[in-house]
């Protein structure tokens, strides 16, 4: 679950029998995406594809989704379809039709410590733009994993996101943000998806944080629906967002999150 841009408890640097936990917990949250990767979604509900999860994560993995509940959300994901940017609501009478782009946001507890990831799944026959927009996004938030490691800043994680969405033709959403993690859900640092290299918070070993961008095919600006949680994009211009769980390591960065699926990813270069 994405971060809003405002004031967060102190930074938390974790210690190794910390990472250990978060290590699980990210193990667990990975096994969640990747049933979901065999799944048909065109034709479910969203609130069937929340009570999948609900019951995969208590039950098969005997966790807890730590979503729910927290700031009085109410299901243990966010199911943002198309033009939304994300906080999608779960909604018995929602569709997941063939063509469209979502994105699934979740988070999982295990022995007190949380790992939150997010993907976004083209449905059957998404059209090739939106194929594009789901790869750059993904492309956008590896450009950001990669410049992790000692010694780095954060305004180098975001301005390598930024840079690798606006050579492509894209925008990145500056509303909300990725964020330290741990025992809570959202601690320090923020760490937006734009900035300039050399420059913010300095990187040290034992940090764990989330990187999640939020890529729009227009405009940046979002604005959030009644509901208090549906954020979409104010041109009504497809988003897509991806996001993992990242701890800072002696030699770089250790994925807490990863599939099966990602892992040539790492040795990929910009």
């Amino acid at each position: 679950m994405c971060a809003s841009r405002r004031s967060q408890p102190p930074e938390m640097v974790k210690t190794p029998d910390e990472l250990a936990l978060m290590r699980l917990s990210g193990r667990l949250l990975a096994s969640v995406f990747e049933m979901l990767d065999d799944l048909d979604l065109a034709g479910m509900s969203t609130m069937e594809v929340n009570d999948l999860v609900d019951r995969f994560i208590t039950v098969d993995l005997a966790a807890r989704p730590a979503s729910k509940g927290q700031y009085g959300f109410k299901y243990v994901l966010n199911c943002s379809i198309n033009h939304v940017v994300c906080h999608g609501v779960p909604d018995a009478h929602k569709i997941i039709r063939d063509g469209d782009i979502i994105n699934l946001d979740i988070t999982l507890e295990k022995n007190g410590f949380i790992a939150d990831s997010s993907k976004t799944y083209l449905v059957g026959n998404a059209p090739p733009a939106a194929r594009r927009l789901v790869r750059v996004a993904q492309e956008a938030m590896w450009q950001g994993i990669r410049q992790v490691r000692p010694g780095a800043h954060l305004g180098d994680i975001g301005f390598a996101i930024e840079r690798h969405a606006k050579r492509n033709g894209y925008s990145v959403v500056r509303d909300y943000c990725g964020h330290g993690i741990g025992r809570e859900m959202h601690e320090e640092p923020q760490v937006l998806n734009f900035g300039r290299p050399g420059t913010g918070l300095k990187l040290r070993e034992g940090m764990v944080f989330t990187i999640e961008p939020m890529v729009n095919q227009g405009t940046h600006k979002v604005s959030t629906q009644g509901d208090g949680w549906t954020v979409m994009t104010d041109d009504r211009k497809l988003s897509a967002q991806f996001e993992h769980t990242v701890a800072v390591t002696g030699a770089g960065v250790e994925v807490l999150t990863l599939r099966r699926d990602e892992r040539a990813m790492l040795e990929r270069r910009a």
